[in-house]
């Protein structure tokens, strides 16, 4: 009998190095090469190949829920939006068990007795499940906006866990810092570096590994970190962020060692793609980097990258800097900056009693 037509897959062909778009179609066997070893390039044409399969065979105009793939709505967010979103990896890795758990469904199959059933199979937090299940329900709007659905079902979501302020002691940072420069190999150059300047200016991660030294003014005491998508305007190079001082002499150290194009925290001149995870007592949590393995010789549970961006706003509350300031620093919104960090300064509550005493 002839083989059922299946979806394309990556595969390697008769020990060939180069990954092979492989399909059945009308019971025989299609082959295209990707033209790379490389797998997640090989995975890049994968998507692009699939892109151009949707497009040939799509009817004009949206698809009805039961007519339309959840891979479809998947790869469509990921591919147009997600590049230019804050945090693109943060999408990426929702979508992981967003299309293992969906496969081949079409949009129909989503109900809330799925929604739970896939809060059941992942078996995580529900902060987790829920950081997935709404980009799921965004790439769902996204096809509806860009005319591929006729409608969007309900994705029923997890409660929203409290929020959890977590943040370093200055014996936690010295810990944590002490174990970044006890890491094998290059990671002993590159990870004390990254740390320190997560403490001090409190700059995102991806920010942070996309930094280049052009971007450092060493000589003026400023550094121009670049948000996702941000074209580089003169008006954004005057509003530099200050360097303070001591962190500037860790970066002309680093600057002594490098090339004064390259990144500045780079693994042997190699941009970073992914600094690593937290490690939650058992395993580093995803990523190809060495974070959480640092943590782990620490002894410090959960804590992640991110971490260090809060461990910069909440040291600033504790030592007095008004919360106007620290919202800058950090390119906060001041209700955003109110409600994680006022609870940490010295004087919280304070105009709350002197009304009351007035009384």
């Amino acid at each position: 009998m002839p083989r059922p037509n299946t979806g394309p897959r990556l595969k390697r062909v008769d020990g060939r190095p180069n990954y092979y778009v492989v399909w059945f179609e009308g019971g025989r066997e299609r082959r295209r090469s990707t033209g790379t070893a490389n797998g997640r390039e090989a995975e890049a044409v994968l998507a692009a190949f699939l892109r151009e399969r949707e497009l040939s065979v799509r009817p004009a105009g949206p698809a009805r829920p039961n007519d339309y793939l959840i891979a479809s709505a998947l790869d469509l967010y990921g591919t147009l939006h997600a590049p230019h979103a804050a945090d693109p990896k943060r999408i990426a890795y929702a979508m992981v068990p967003l299309l293992e758990y969906w496969g081949d469904q079409t949009v129909d199959a989503i109900t809330k007795q799925t929604c739970r059933n896939y809060k059941a199979w992942r078996k995580r937090s529900d902060g987790t499940v829920r950081r997935e299940l709404v980009t799921l329900k965004a790439a769902l709007n996204f096809a509806h906006s860009e005319g591929r659905l006729t409608s969007v079902p309900h994705v029923e979501l997890p409660a929203k866990p409290d929020g959890r302020d977590r943040w370093l002691t200055h014996r936690e940072a010295a810990r944590l810092l002490n174990a970044a420069r006890t890491g094998r190999g290059d990671v002993r150059l590159y990870l004390p570096l990254f740390v320190l300047i997560g403490l001090y200016t409190g700059a995102r991660a991806s920010a942070i590994l996309s930094l280049r030294w052009p971007d450092v003014d060493l000589d003026g005491g400023r550094i121009y970190f670049a948000r996702v998508g941000e074209r580089k305007t003169s008006k954004r190079k005057v509003k530099g962020q200050p360097i303070p001082r001591r962190l500037l002499t860790f970066l002309r150290l680093a600057r002594s060692r490098g090339s004064d194009l390259g990144y500045v925290v780079h693994n042997a001149g190699e941009q970073i793609k992914d600094i690593g995870g937290a490690w939650d007592g058992d395993a580093e949590k995803r990523g190809e980097g060495s974070f959480g393995g640092a943590c782990k010789r620490a002894g410090l549970v959960g804590v992640s990258p991110h971490v260090l961006r809060h461990t910069c706003g909440t040291w600033m509350a504790q030592r007095g800097v008004p919360l106007h300031l620290i919202g800058g620093w950090l390119g906060h919104a001041d209700a955003r900056t109110t409600q994680l960090y006022a609870h940490h300064h010295p004087d919280h509550m304070e105009a709350a009693l002197r009304a009351a005493d007035r009384r």
